[in-house]
């Protein structure tokens, strides 16, 4: 009898439907899958932490923990919101009343500036554009004060409120607001009033407080270790927060109501609450993903480290991901919305390949450019040879195709920034995530060029005169 129940029970067991995976089960094969050097992830439900965890490495070798302290980049702007709004509740600055009006230093070349609200740089509907200000002269600023004295050359967009752009000075200003609200160094403010309350232990927006290990860039599957491009100002209200796994799952339970609290109910859901121009609140996004409830997310980009935030009001869930490597294609998000999807219950896409795919592919075109450029110089005598005669402008025109890459190539931080919506690009940063379209393009135009040398060397060498017995034998 014994024996029956345990051959049946083991019957049942194996025609009993695999387990679901865990989000532990999930992240460590997301490392797999993604091929991220590292990365660490926290998922909160109401005012518990479900799971925190590292995965991978950093620089240093050494094994990613929910304690690795990383740059979360533009997610800092929710924690700059919750600093606003604390200022907010306490009477010390006015939502609705001008910026000009609280901020001693804060002028403009453009007068409509002098309307732009406090909401208004919240919610990112100031006017405020890369395109109008010079963003090169701000980013070595020494303070915030300094930062904010030097927007006076610069103008906006559109008028106050009519119009949406993602625009980092709105958030470096509003740094500076509580600053001069407050009385404090903004990432003295944070600690103390946001940070600090939560039980954000290992939190700051300075290297000089707490420095993480440099990230990595991808080139062509080769992760490699590059410290991070001094893009934003040191205490910036932008993208300047530093912070881990643990201390992302107290700042998640509190934006989803639950645990510590730090504004009343009502700024909290303001801050959640899209604006009338555009489905972004005050440093969170409002999504509606298909067949889900509505998801309150921000993402970050740095030159060597990503990061996304989402809450779920709807259920309690809250979701971040850290990732200490920057590449052409950012897995952070689909890692997120995996996590997502396993709170739902449901069965989570395998995600990564894309920053694979987007390698291969160029990898694929600078190997047919090189073998362009090689295959150019060994035919450039037979070239020559056949543009005997030609008048100089036909041999020109016949060398433009080959000048095409290099063109291109010159033109290349031009081209990205304006598909950048104007940001300004430098060379600098050319070389770090998105270097294998770097690598590539200077390569073709290596290749372009030298393929142009060999022809006209072979010209002005003479060879073109050669005769019609010796072009067969060229």
């Amino acid at each position: 009898m014994k024996a029956m129940i345990i051959a049946l029970a083991a019957a049942i067991g194996l025609a009993a439907p695999p387990s679901a995976p865990t989000f532990d089960d999930y992240s460590s094969s997301a490392l797999e899958s993604t091929g991220l050097p590292g990365f660490s992830v926290v998922v909160t439900k109401g005012d518990e932490v479900v799971h925190a965890a590292g995965y991978g490495h950093d620089s240093t070798g050494r094994p990613m923990t929910a304690g690795t302290p990383m740059r979360v980049a533009s997610v800092s702007k929710s924690f700059t919101a919750m600093a606003v709004m604390t200022l907010v509740d306490a009477g010390k600055i006015e939502l609705d009343r001008p910026v000009v009006e609280q901020l001693p230093g804060f002028s403009m070349a453009d007068p409509r500036a002098v309307k732009v609200t406090v909401r208004q740089l919240l919610n990112q509907t100031s006017g405020f554009s890369d395109t109008t200000i010079d963003i090169n002269a701000l980013e070595d600023a020494g303070s915030l004060a300094e930062y904010t004295a030097r927007l006076s050359t610069g103008s906006l967009a559109a008028d106050p409120g009519t119009h949406w752009e993602y625009c980092n000075v709105n958030y470096d200003l509003a740094a500076r607001l509580v600053e001069v609200a407050s009385g404090q160094h903004f990432g003295d403010y944070l600690r103390q009033h946001v940070f600090g309350p939560l039980g954000m232990r290992t939190s700051a927006v300075s290297d000089e407080q707490l420095r993480p290990a440099d990230g990595h860039v991808s080139l062509f599957g080769a992760w490699i270790p590059r410290e991070e491009l001094p893009g934003f100002l040191d205490g910036s209200g932008g993208g300047g927060v530093i912070t881990t796994a643990a201390d992302m799952g107290r700042w998640l339970v509190s934006q989803n109501g639950a645990g510590q609290q730090l504004v009343s109910p009502a700024s909290l859901q303001l801050m959640h609450s899209p604006s009338a121009v555009d489905d972004y609140g005050m440093g969170w996004g409002v999504e509606q993903p298909e067949g889900g409830p509505e998801m309150l997310v921000h993402s970050g980009n740095l030159f060597t480290y990503n990061a996304v935030q989402a809450i779920v009001p709807e259920t309690g869930y809250g979701f971040a991901v850290m990732s200490n490597g920057a590449s052409l294609h950012d897995s952070t998000y689909e890692i997120l919305t995996g996590l997502v999807a396993l709170s739902q219950g449901k069965t989570p896409a395998v995600p990564g390949g894309g920053r694979q795919q987007a390698e291969l592919v160029l990898g694929a075109i600078l190997l047919v450019a090189v073998g362009l450029g090689v295959l150019g110089a060994v035919r450039s005598r037979r070239w020559a040879a056949k543009r005997a005669g030609s008048p100089a402008w036909l041999i020109g025109l016949r060398l433009v195709p080959a000048l095409v890459p290099l063109a291109v190539f010159a033109a290349y931080p031009s081209l990205i920034s304006f598909i950048s919506n104007g940001r300004t690009i430098t060379w600098a940063q050319l070389t770090y995530f998105p270097l294998p379209l770097t690598v590539t393009l200077l390569l073709a135009a290596l290749a372009g060029a030298s393929t142009v040398v060999f022809r006209l060397v072979r010209l002005w060498s003479g060879g073109y005169r050669v005769g019609a017995a010796e072009l067969v034998r060229g």
